[in-house]
């Protein structure tokens, strides 16, 4: 099992800089990559990282993205004068040349692969490549946007030429439209491209008409290319979290890629002169914990933009924290989206409807979105639609810096039958429990009228104690197999409620009544995934969800997860998960480990497992193996959804989605609630 994060660094990449004077190329400095380690080394993050050292890309690895005539010119420019490098630049848009910039450029490749390698060959699970020059705007014969060579691209055609990668996701969170990742591979289904970007109509740069979410990719590769534009500035935490869970996670894991790659840029996080977003650092925390669970945990990522020194590296930090397995921060103020996302989100999923099973029921196109009418309205000049002062571009922003994310001194602890401890991992603490008596006081303190069968307080004295240990930050999490998940559940769930100021989370597999009495004073939320049908909601905090057996398979429980489970979890911000899988629980190993890591991105990572003894070893080892970070099994190629299971969850998810903001895809007035049935 592969472990470890990879950082790549060489502080050669910053001797290059602006020779002349250019108001667009000024903010691209080495500093960037300065203050983004100099935070890692402060934050004692780089240290636990795996160094790896920096080589230069060869020509054969540059000319898998570029062709032989354009490197040979960039090959020249060490040699040429300030004179001609300035000239040489004049043939490309928004760059700068210099004499180092040649040898920089193929570190940055050279780092890339390097990165590649390590994660391939399972050196490391996954880790950062600290660049400059940045790369997702090169194109085969063109640099443009401060980019030379491409790469992310270069990575990515390298991984499938040397590891045989069949199938490659590159996620571009750049604030800018990687149009040079896009052209590399539009008419490639081997490679899936995603790019959220700042976009305003076509009105910010690249102001490419193929920035747009109908762009789709060419020939064979359509469907493959995925552009979600942001048609104002101020996005934040909340619409990028819906775009993951409502665009990029679906199709992500319909895909199923074997290698995923990250352009990370860092413009769009809060403060930065180039997106003017209102995302804090904090939130790519979230985003990487996310992408983590595909491919096997094989995750690279690559800097690319990001010209606001604080934010910049505050973001990366967070990044490599995520990846090193450091307890998520909480996800604190989410509501909705903004209307505006939610126009693009709309109209993504519609662009891709016929080519992902996932969006099938995708609602129509937004036929005139709300900030092209207002532009057109002020005569080309979009109205102000933002909602605070860091929003407005010229103005400076203001937030607080991402709190200290400490992890406690155990990750998992586990207590379970002596005859399942060998399926447990060695890192796993075990937990004995308590006496029987000292099991059966604690039970009584909660339920008095509580079974009064030894095994049951023994095993929920064990539960008990996990709880305790969670609570109290001695353990992050906790797994405790028991004979009956439902009772157990329903005890937890109080003791939790009565020794816990904070809101908990419970999401429980199984049949039958929901476990415990669910209140609408807002502590408690209860998900209730089941094979029947529950015979009614017991609160606007209980949640039943019904995949039938019959027409039950991982694509109908992954669509529930992801649009409707997990939207609900960041929307209720619990101070601690329950799961449970009781009587009638149906989930494989690889979709119970997927439970696991997903939603301890909620609560710190504060997290404990309930697992009936008859649900089988196989989900009590997946859950110890997620529950101490482990890569999460894939779930396999993902074949066509039953359309019977597909409705159900998105009519419920239209139901809640008047409560809940995070649940909203479509825009107000556009949806099949206000009377809009999407076309078939």
């Amino acid at each position: 099992m592969a472990s470890g994060t990879a950082l790549v660094y060489d502080e050669e990449m910053t001797r290059y800089k602006l020779l002349w004077v250019d108001p667009v190329c000024k903010i691209e400095v080495p500093e960037r990559l300065t203050v983004s380690h100099a935070a890692l080394q402060q934050q004692g993050l780089a240290e636990r990282c795996v160094p790896l050292p920096v080589r230069e890309a060869t020509e054969e690895d540059i000319l898998l993205a570029h062709s032989e005539e354009y490197l040979e010119a960039v090959k020249k420019t060490p040699f040429m004068s300030l004179e001609d490098l300035m000239t040489f630049t004049q043939q490309y848009g928004d760059v700068y040349f210099h004499p180092n910039i040649y040898h920089c450029a193929k570190l940055a490749i050279g780092a890339a692969l390097q990165l590649v390698d390590s994660v391939m060959t399972g050196q490391v699970r996954n880790g950062m490549a600290l660049v400059r020059p940045p790369g997702h705007h090169s194109q085969r014969s063109e640099a443009n946007g401060f980019c030379v060579f491409n790469n992310v691209a270069i990575a990515a055609r390298y991984a499938q030429k040397r590891y045989d990668v069949k199938r490659v996701l590159i996620v571009d969170w750049d604030v800018h439209h990687g149009q040079g990742l896009q052209y590399c591979f539009e008419e490639d289904p081997s490679v899936l491209y995603f790019s959220w970007h700042r976009y305003e109509h076509q009105s910010f740069w690249p102001n490419l008409r193929d920035s747009d979410y109908d762009r789709v990719g060419k020939a064979g590769g359509a469907g493959f290319n995925v552009n979600l534009p942001w048609n104002k500035v101020g996005m934040d935490n909340n619409d990028y979290l819906a775009a993951f869970f409502h665009v990029v996670l679906p199709v992500a894991y319909e895909f199923c890629p074997e290698l995923v790659l990250v352009s990370a840029g860092f413009d769009s996080a809060i403060g930065d002169p180039e997106g003017h977003m209102s995302a804090t650092p904090d939130i790519f925390a979230h985003l990487t914990h996310l992408l983590m669970p595909l491919a096997g945990g094989k995750l690279c990522l690559v800097l690319e933009g990001g010209y606001n020194l604080t934010s910049l590296a505050q973001s990366v930090c967070q990044t490599v924290q995520t990846l090193l397995g450091d307890p998520n921060p909480r996800p604190s103020g989410l509501s909705a989206p903004c209307e505006s996302a939610l126009e693009s989100i709309q109209c993504v999923r519609a662009a891709h409807r016929q080519y992902w099973g996932c969006f099938k029921h995708a609602e129509d196109l937004v036929l005139e979105p709300s900030t092209k009418r207002r532009k057109q309205e002020a005569g080309g000049e979009e109205a102000s639609e933002q909602s605070g002062p860091e929003e407005r571009e010229g103005e400076e922003a203001a937030w607080a810096e991402p709190p200290p994310r400490p992890a406690p001194p155990v990750r998992t602890a586990a207590a379970v039958p002596p005859e399942a401890e060998r399926r447990l991992p060695e890192t796993c603490l075990r937990v004995t429990g308590s006496s029987p008596e000292d099991a059966g006081k604690r039970l009584r303190n909660v339920d008095p009228a509580g079974s009064a069968d030894e095994a049951v307080p023994q095993s929920l004295g064990n539960a008990f104690e996990l709880l305790d240990k969670i609570v109290t930050k001695k353990v992050r999490n906790g797994l405790a197999a028991v004979p009956d998940a439902h009772a157990a559940a329903s005890r937890v769930v109080r003791r939790a409620l009565a020794s816990f100021a904070d809101r908990v989370l419970l999401v429980y597999l199984g049949d039958g009544e929901v476990p415990v009495e669910v209140r609408d004073d807002g502590r408690l939320l209860v998900v209730q995934i089941s094979s029947k049908e529950v015979e009614q909601r017991k609160s606007q905090y209980h949640v039943p969800v019904c995949l039938r057996k019959a027409t039950r398979s991982a694509t109908t429980f992954l669509h529930a997860v992801l649009s409707l489970a997990l939207p609900l979890a960041y929307g209720f911000d619990p101070g601690l998960v329950l799961l449970g899988a009781g009587a009638g629980a149906v989930a494989s190993g690889a979709e119970w480990a997927l439970l696991a890591h997903l939603f301890q991105g909620v609560a710190c990572g504060r997290t404990l497992a309930l697992l009936q003894l008859d649900c089988g070893e196989e989900l009590l080892e997946a859950a110890a193996c997620s529950l101490l970070g482990g890569p999460v099994p894939t779930l396999g190629p993902l074949g066509a959804p039953a359309p019977e299971p597909m409705e159900e969850v998105e009519r419920l998810r239209r139901r809640l989605q008047a409560e809940w903001g995070l649940l909203r895809t479509t825009a107000k007035g556009r949806g099949p609630e206000d009377g809009h049935q999407p076309s078939v």
